[in-house]
Protein backbone atom coordinates (compact mmCIF):
# COMPACT_ATOMS: atom_id res chain seq x y z
CA UNK A 1 0.00 0.00 0.00
CA UNK A 2 0.81 3.55 -0.75
CA UNK A 3 0.45 6.11 2.08
CA UNK A 4 -0.30 9.25 0.07
CA UNK A 5 -1.52 11.19 3.29
CA UNK A 6 -0.13 10.30 6.69
CA UNK A 7 -1.88 12.17 9.10
CA UNK A 8 -0.92 13.43 12.30
CA UNK A 9 0.49 10.42 13.70
CA UNK A 10 0.29 6.99 12.06
CA UNK A 11 2.37 4.19 13.27
CA UNK A 12 2.82 0.29 12.64
CA UNK A 13 1.40 -1.55 16.21
CA UNK A 14 0.80 -4.79 17.09
CA UNK A 15 -0.38 -6.14 19.91
CA UNK A 16 3.34 -5.61 21.91
CA UNK A 17 6.75 -6.04 22.35
CA UNK A 18 6.24 -9.06 25.82
CA UNK A 19 8.90 -10.32 27.61
CA UNK A 20 11.84 -7.44 27.55
CA UNK A 21 10.54 -4.89 30.37
CA UNK A 22 13.52 -6.25 32.93
CA UNK A 23 15.65 -4.78 30.21
CA UNK A 24 13.66 -1.40 30.56
CA UNK A 25 11.89 -1.97 26.92
CA UNK A 26 8.72 -0.50 26.90
CA UNK A 27 5.53 -2.95 25.43
CA UNK A 28 4.62 -0.18 22.94
CA UNK A 29 2.07 -1.88 20.53
CA UNK A 30 -1.71 -0.30 19.88
CA UNK A 31 -2.92 1.34 23.03
CA UNK A 32 -6.06 -0.60 22.62
CA UNK A 33 -5.24 -4.48 22.23
CA UNK A 34 -8.43 -5.56 22.24
CA UNK A 35 -9.44 -3.24 19.19
CA UNK A 36 -6.62 -4.61 17.70
CA UNK A 37 -7.49 -8.33 18.15
CA UNK A 38 -11.58 -7.55 16.95
CA UNK A 39 -10.18 -5.67 14.19
CA UNK A 40 -7.67 -8.66 12.75
CA UNK A 41 -10.43 -11.35 13.64
CA UNK A 42 -12.65 -9.03 11.22
CA UNK A 43 -10.43 -9.82 8.25
CA UNK A 44 -9.16 -13.16 9.12
CA UNK A 45 -6.07 -12.16 10.28
CA UNK A 46 -4.46 -13.93 13.48
CA UNK A 47 -4.87 -11.74 16.41
CA UNK A 48 -1.59 -10.43 16.76
CA UNK A 49 -1.29 -9.35 13.00
CA UNK A 50 0.76 -5.59 12.84
CA UNK A 51 -2.07 -2.50 11.36
CA UNK A 52 -2.06 0.94 11.99
CA UNK A 53 -2.61 3.29 14.34
CA UNK A 54 -3.92 6.19 13.46
CA UNK A 55 -3.94 9.31 15.82
CA UNK A 56 -6.55 12.43 14.91
CA UNK A 57 -7.27 11.18 11.59
CA UNK A 58 -5.42 12.63 7.96
CA UNK A 59 -4.62 9.27 6.84
CA UNK A 60 -5.35 8.53 3.22
CA UNK A 61 -3.88 4.97 1.62
CA UNK A 62 -4.37 3.56 -1.63
CA UNK A 63 -3.93 -0.50 -1.50
CA UNK A 64 -2.37 -1.81 -4.42
CA UNK A 65 -4.26 -4.98 -5.02
CA UNK A 66 -7.64 -6.79 -3.18
CA UNK A 67 -7.62 -6.82 -0.06
CA UNK A 68 -10.03 -7.30 3.06
CA UNK A 69 -10.22 -4.38 6.01
CA UNK A 70 -12.26 -3.04 8.83
CA UNK A 71 -11.34 -0.63 12.00
CA UNK A 72 -12.27 -0.04 14.95
CA UNK A 73 -11.34 3.18 17.50
CA UNK A 74 -13.02 6.61 17.94
CA UNK A 75 -15.62 8.13 15.94
CA UNK A 76 -14.21 8.78 12.34
CA UNK A 77 -15.41 9.16 9.35
CA UNK A 78 -13.94 6.62 6.69
CA UNK A 79 -14.27 6.03 3.50
CA UNK A 80 -13.21 3.74 0.98
CA UNK A 81 -13.68 5.38 -2.43
CA UNK A 82 -16.37 6.83 -2.34
CA UNK A 83 -18.36 4.46 0.19
CA UNK A 84 -18.48 5.28 4.11
CA UNK A 85 -16.49 2.19 6.12
CA UNK A 86 -18.50 2.25 9.94
CA UNK A 87 -16.12 0.94 12.45
CA UNK A 88 -16.32 -3.08 12.94
CA UNK A 89 -17.61 -3.43 8.90
CA UNK A 90 -15.74 -5.05 7.11
CA UNK A 91 -14.73 -4.21 3.60
CA UNK A 92 -13.58 -5.59 0.16
CA UNK A 93 -11.25 -3.19 -1.34
CA UNK A 94 -9.49 -3.32 -5.17
CA UNK A 95 -6.42 -2.62 -6.26
CA UNK A 96 -6.41 1.28 -6.50
CA UNK A 97 -9.03 1.82 -3.92
CA UNK A 98 -8.22 4.66 -1.54
CA UNK A 99 -8.72 4.54 2.45
CA UNK A 100 -9.54 7.78 4.05
CA UNK A 101 -9.49 8.66 7.86
CA UNK A 102 -11.24 12.18 8.84
CA UNK A 103 -10.45 13.81 12.45
CA UNK A 104 -12.84 12.24 14.55
CA UNK A 105 -15.79 13.81 16.55
CA UNK A 106 -14.96 11.69 19.73
CA UNK A 107 -11.84 9.92 20.49
CA UNK A 108 -8.45 10.12 18.94
CA UNK A 109 -7.44 7.23 17.94
CA UNK A 110 -8.26 4.32 15.45
CA UNK A 111 -6.76 0.90 14.57
CA UNK A 112 -6.83 -0.29 10.81
CA UNK A 113 -6.18 -3.96 9.65
CA UNK A 114 -5.54 -5.16 6.53
CA UNK A 115 -5.63 -8.92 5.43
CA UNK A 116 -2.62 -10.64 5.35
CA UNK A 117 -1.37 -8.02 8.16
CA UNK A 118 1.43 -5.03 7.36
CA UNK A 119 4.74 -6.92 7.07
CA UNK A 120 7.84 -5.09 8.28
CA UNK A 121 10.70 -7.51 10.17
CA UNK A 122 10.07 -8.72 13.79
CA UNK A 123 12.13 -6.69 16.56
CA UNK A 124 12.12 -8.59 19.67
CA UNK A 125 9.40 -10.41 19.09
CA UNK A 126 7.58 -7.63 17.63
CA UNK A 127 6.63 -5.07 14.52
CA UNK A 128 5.16 -2.99 17.10
CA UNK A 129 6.65 0.57 16.72
CA UNK A 130 8.49 1.62 19.74
CA UNK A 131 8.95 5.48 18.53
CA UNK A 132 10.85 6.91 21.84
CA UNK A 133 13.37 4.70 21.32
CA UNK A 134 13.38 4.51 17.59
CA UNK A 135 13.00 0.43 16.44
CA UNK A 136 10.68 -1.53 15.05
CA UNK A 137 7.63 -0.89 13.03
CA UNK A 138 8.21 0.77 9.46
CA UNK A 139 11.99 2.22 10.47
CA UNK A 140 11.16 3.12 13.66
CA UNK A 141 9.10 6.16 13.16
CA UNK A 142 5.75 7.22 12.23
CA UNK A 143 4.67 6.78 8.39
CA UNK A 144 5.38 10.06 6.05
CA UNK A 145 4.15 10.92 2.53
CA UNK A 146 4.59 8.51 -0.06
CA UNK A 147 6.14 5.47 2.06
CA UNK A 148 5.77 2.15 0.82
CA UNK A 149 4.32 -0.28 2.85
CA UNK A 150 4.58 -3.85 2.41
CA UNK A 151 1.46 -6.42 3.15
CA UNK A 152 1.85 -9.97 4.09
CA UNK A 153 0.33 -12.55 1.37
CA UNK A 154 -3.15 -12.97 1.75
CA UNK A 155 -4.88 -16.05 0.48
CA UNK A 156 -8.70 -14.32 -0.23
CA UNK A 157 -10.32 -17.10 2.36
CA UNK A 158 -11.98 -15.39 4.30
CA UNK A 159 -16.13 -15.86 4.58
CA UNK A 160 -16.28 -12.18 3.44
CA UNK A 161 -14.01 -12.59 0.62
CA UNK A 162 -15.42 -16.13 -0.67
CA UNK A 163 -19.19 -14.50 -0.10
CA UNK A 164 -18.48 -11.33 -2.30
CA UNK A 165 -16.34 -13.00 -5.19
CA UNK A 166 -18.35 -13.00 -7.45
CA UNK A 167 -19.73 -9.43 -7.49
CA UNK A 168 -18.62 -6.88 -9.86
CA UNK A 169 -14.78 -5.74 -9.77
CA UNK A 170 -15.52 -1.81 -9.16
CA UNK A 171 -18.20 -2.84 -6.28
CA UNK A 172 -17.25 -1.40 -3.24
CA UNK A 173 -18.15 -4.30 -0.54
CA UNK A 174 -19.15 -3.93 2.62
CA UNK A 175 -20.50 -6.09 5.29
CA UNK A 176 -23.95 -5.81 6.71
CA UNK A 177 -23.04 -7.51 10.05
CA UNK A 178 -20.16 -6.16 12.57
CA UNK A 179 -18.76 -6.54 15.99
CA UNK A 180 -20.69 -5.26 18.81
CA UNK A 181 -20.61 -1.54 19.59
CA UNK A 182 -18.89 -1.37 22.47
CA UNK A 183 -16.18 -3.35 21.64
CA UNK A 184 -15.10 -1.00 18.04
CA UNK A 185 -16.13 2.12 19.80
CA UNK A 186 -14.97 2.84 22.74
CA UNK A 187 -14.67 6.49 22.48
CA UNK A 188 -16.53 8.28 25.34
CA UNK A 189 -17.70 11.52 26.31
CA UNK A 190 -16.49 12.49 29.37
CA UNK A 191 -15.51 8.58 30.48
CA UNK A 192 -15.69 7.26 33.68
CA UNK A 193 -12.28 5.09 33.89
CA UNK A 194 -12.61 2.07 36.58
CA UNK A 195 -9.93 1.25 39.12
CA UNK A 196 -8.35 -1.17 41.48
CA UNK A 197 -6.29 0.94 44.45
CA UNK A 198 -2.59 1.49 43.65
CA UNK A 199 0.58 -0.38 45.91
CA UNK A 200 0.64 3.96 47.34
CA UNK A 201 -3.12 3.92 47.76
CA UNK A 202 -2.68 4.72 51.84
CA UNK A 203 -0.14 7.50 51.32
CA UNK A 204 -3.18 9.31 50.48
CA UNK A 205 -5.25 10.99 53.04
CA UNK A 206 -8.98 10.73 52.88
CA UNK A 207 -10.15 14.16 51.86
CA UNK A 208 -7.39 13.25 48.69
CA UNK A 209 -8.72 10.07 48.08
CA UNK A 210 -12.54 11.66 47.94
CA UNK A 211 -11.19 13.98 45.53
CA UNK A 212 -9.99 11.13 42.91
CA UNK A 213 -13.36 9.93 42.82
CA UNK A 214 -15.63 12.69 42.90
CA UNK A 215 -14.52 15.19 40.70
CA UNK A 216 -13.65 15.38 37.23
CA UNK A 217 -9.80 16.08 35.52
CA UNK A 218 -9.18 17.59 32.44
CA UNK A 219 -7.00 16.29 29.95
CA UNK A 220 -3.66 17.78 29.43
CA UNK A 221 -2.41 19.10 25.87
CA UNK A 222 1.05 17.65 27.03
CA UNK A 223 -0.18 14.16 26.83
CA UNK A 224 1.11 11.33 24.56
CA UNK A 225 1.74 7.50 23.71
CA UNK A 226 3.58 7.29 27.11
CA UNK A 227 1.17 8.66 29.09
CA UNK A 228 -2.11 11.20 29.77
CA UNK A 229 -1.36 14.32 32.20
CA UNK A 230 -4.39 15.14 33.78
CA UNK A 231 -4.78 18.52 35.87
CA UNK A 232 -7.97 19.18 38.14
CA UNK A 233 -8.02 18.84 42.40
CA UNK A 234 -4.50 18.65 44.27
CA UNK A 235 -3.94 14.70 45.15
CA UNK A 236 -1.48 15.97 47.97
CA UNK A 237 0.46 13.07 49.76
CA UNK A 238 0.17 12.45 53.78
CA UNK A 239 3.96 11.46 53.63
CA UNK A 240 7.24 13.26 52.42
CA UNK A 241 9.01 10.44 52.35
CA UNK A 242 11.15 9.17 49.39
CA UNK A 243 10.24 6.16 47.36
CA UNK A 244 12.29 3.58 45.66
CA UNK A 245 11.34 3.02 41.76
CA UNK A 246 9.37 0.50 41.28
CA UNK A 247 7.38 -1.56 38.19
CA UNK A 248 4.58 0.36 36.18
CA UNK A 249 2.55 -0.83 33.57
CA UNK A 250 -0.23 0.74 31.52
CA UNK A 251 -2.87 1.78 33.52
CA UNK A 252 -0.93 2.74 36.11
CA UNK A 253 -1.85 6.14 37.61
CA UNK A 254 1.23 8.51 39.28
CA UNK A 255 1.13 10.90 41.45
CA UNK A 256 3.95 13.46 40.87
CA UNK A 257 4.78 15.87 43.38
CA UNK A 258 2.59 18.95 41.67
CA UNK A 259 -0.32 16.84 42.57
CA UNK A 260 -1.39 16.29 39.04
CA UNK A 261 -1.93 12.36 38.01
CA UNK A 262 -0.51 11.03 35.43
CA UNK A 263 -2.94 7.90 33.44
CA UNK A 264 0.52 5.62 31.57
CA UNK A 265 -0.56 4.28 28.45
CA UNK A 266 1.92 2.06 26.02
CA UNK A 267 5.19 3.75 25.42
CA UNK A 268 5.37 4.07 29.55
CA UNK A 269 8.43 3.49 31.26
CA UNK A 270 9.35 0.48 33.06
CA UNK A 271 9.97 1.88 36.66
CA UNK A 272 9.09 5.15 38.24
CA UNK A 273 9.07 6.99 41.63
CA UNK A 274 5.81 8.36 41.49
CA UNK A 275 3.50 6.97 44.17
CA UNK A 276 0.61 4.89 42.67
CA UNK A 277 -2.31 6.15 43.80
CA UNK A 278 -4.22 3.72 41.44
CA UNK A 279 -4.27 1.21 38.40
CA UNK A 280 -7.36 1.18 35.76
CA UNK A 281 -8.82 -2.20 34.97
CA UNK A 282 -7.73 -3.61 31.65
CA UNK A 283 -10.92 -3.87 30.13
CA UNK A 284 -10.99 0.16 30.32
CA UNK A 285 -7.04 1.17 28.70
CA UNK A 286 -9.13 0.95 25.42
CA UNK A 287 -11.61 4.32 26.71
CA UNK A 288 -8.23 5.46 28.14
CA UNK A 289 -6.73 5.50 24.80
CA UNK A 290 -9.28 7.43 23.29
CA UNK A 291 -8.60 10.57 25.45
CA UNK A 292 -7.76 13.63 24.01
CA UNK A 293 -6.70 17.54 25.33
CA UNK A 294 -9.55 19.10 26.48
CA UNK A 295 -11.45 16.32 27.97
CA UNK A 296 -12.98 15.64 31.17
CA UNK A 297 -12.74 12.35 32.74
CA UNK A 298 -13.47 10.74 35.85
CA UNK A 299 -12.46 8.18 38.29
CA UNK A 300 -14.57 5.27 39.57
CA UNK A 301 -13.35 2.35 42.25
CA UNK A 302 -13.95 -0.88 41.92
CA UNK A 303 -12.78 -4.08 43.39
CA UNK A 304 -9.84 -6.15 41.95
CA UNK A 305 -12.46 -9.15 41.80
CA UNK A 306 -14.79 -7.16 39.55
CA UNK A 307 -11.75 -6.35 37.89
CA UNK A 308 -10.99 -9.80 36.96
CA UNK A 309 -14.59 -11.01 36.60
CA UNK A 310 -15.29 -7.92 34.08
CA UNK A 311 -11.91 -9.46 32.24
CA UNK A 312 -12.88 -12.74 32.51
CA UNK A 313 -16.62 -11.71 30.79
CA UNK A 314 -14.99 -10.20 28.08
CA UNK A 315 -12.62 -12.77 26.92
CA UNK A 316 -15.74 -14.93 27.05
CA UNK A 317 -17.51 -13.09 24.53
CA UNK A 318 -14.53 -12.81 22.37
CA UNK A 319 -14.22 -16.51 22.29
CA UNK A 320 -18.06 -16.91 21.29
CA UNK A 321 -17.62 -14.22 18.71
CA UNK A 322 -14.37 -15.80 17.18
CA UNK A 323 -16.48 -19.03 17.12
CA UNK A 324 -19.51 -17.49 14.87
CA UNK A 325 -16.60 -16.00 12.55
CA UNK A 326 -15.43 -19.44 11.93
CA UNK A 327 -19.14 -20.73 11.26
CA UNK A 328 -19.19 -18.08 8.38
CA UNK A 329 -16.14 -19.75 6.80
CA UNK A 330 -17.86 -23.27 6.42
Amino acid sequence: MIVTRAGFLTSVQDLGRTGFREFGVSTSGALDPFAVRVANLLVDNDEGAAGLEITLGGLQLRLNDERIVAWCGGEFEVQIGSRSLPAGRVARSQAGDELKFRPPQIGCRGWLAISGGVDVPIVLGSRSTDLRAEFGGFQGRTLRDGDVISLGEWPGSSAFAKATADKPTTAKIISSWTAPHDWVSPARPNPILRFVRGMDWTRFNASTLQRLTSEPFTVSPDSDRMGVRLTGPELSRADNVDLISEAVAPGTVQVPPSGQPILLLGDCQTIGGYPKIAQVITVDLGIAAQVRAGDRVRFSEVSLGDAHQLFLQRERSLERFRIGLSLRDQ
